[in-house]
């Protein structure tokens, strides 16, 4: 996690713990972690794990902020632990799971409920990158690719509608209906705005934006449901008015 040449601190970390079955029910643990300029939160984590207690448990894979999986909640802002660096944290600060997500034990939550919110015809497959060769059309100032989404939760954790409401779809899934209504790979357009204009719906979103500033790679789904919005304003669908 550090180097012996590096300068280390101490930070106190409060981790949110929960077992099924375990007595104690939820509750935070501390420890005190040695950290490094470069420490990130997923670093400190892992040396907890090894460190201080084997039971804690953690989902990562990649550890640079493509696969989605290390999303947590470090002091009541969604991050993603493997490019969080503890030097933008205080000396103190604490750790949980992300929010609106089935906790399965400490800080994993299970993900088959955030992917079950998405249309059916969500594309499991991404477009690549742009060619360098290629130019933007006349008025654009370059490419977006709506691809960029990592489905790692983040903006379902920070949305408020989700907080109070189970069945609203979610800044990610409707996100994923804009990509495919603007590029629909052999869906039905119709159908993907009429599952979108649903009550549970794009009409749902109260346009916080906090999903925009969790996001971790720029995917913008609030500007993406203001555009699904567009659309069936556009094609006059029946269900294209807010719910109350």
């Amino acid at each position: 996690m550090t180097s012996t040449a590096e300068k280390t601190e101490t930070r106190r970390i409060r981790v949110y713990r929960f077992k099924r079955g375990d007595t104690d029910g939820e509750h935070f643990d501390e420890f005190d972690v040695p950290v490094g300029a470069r420490t990130t939160v997923l670093d400190a984590l892992r040396w907890i794990q090894l460190n201080r207690d084997p039971s804690l448990a953690l989902r990562h894979s990649c550890m640079h902020a493509s696969c989605g999986t290390c999303g947590v909640q470090v002091d009541g802002h969604e991050v993603l632990s493997c490019v969080s660096a503890i030097a933008d944290h205080g000396a103190e600060m604490t750790v949980e799971p992300l929010a609106n997500h089935p906790i399965l034990t400490d800080l994993v939550v299970d993900m088959g409920e955030f992917f079950a919110r998405f249309p059916d015809e969500h594309p499991m497959l991404r477009a690549s990158e742009a060619l360098p060769e290629a130019q933007p059309p006349d008025g654009l100032a370059g490419y977006v690719r709506l691809e960029d989404c990592i489905e790692c939760g983040l903006c379902l954790s920070a949305c408020p509608v989700a907080s109070v409401s189970h069945d609203y779809v979610g800044p990610a899934a409707l996100a994923s209906a804009q990509r495919l209504v603007e590029e629909p790979r052999g869906a039905d357009r119709g159908d993907v705005l009429a599952w979108a204009s649903r009550p549970e719906g794009v009409w749902h979103c109260h346009l916080g934006f906090e999903c925009n500033l969790a996001c971790p790679v720029d995917a913008l789904p609030a500007d993406r449901i203001m555009a699904l919005r567009h659309e069936l304003t556009v094609a006059g669908h029946p269900h294209g008015k807010r719910t109350p």
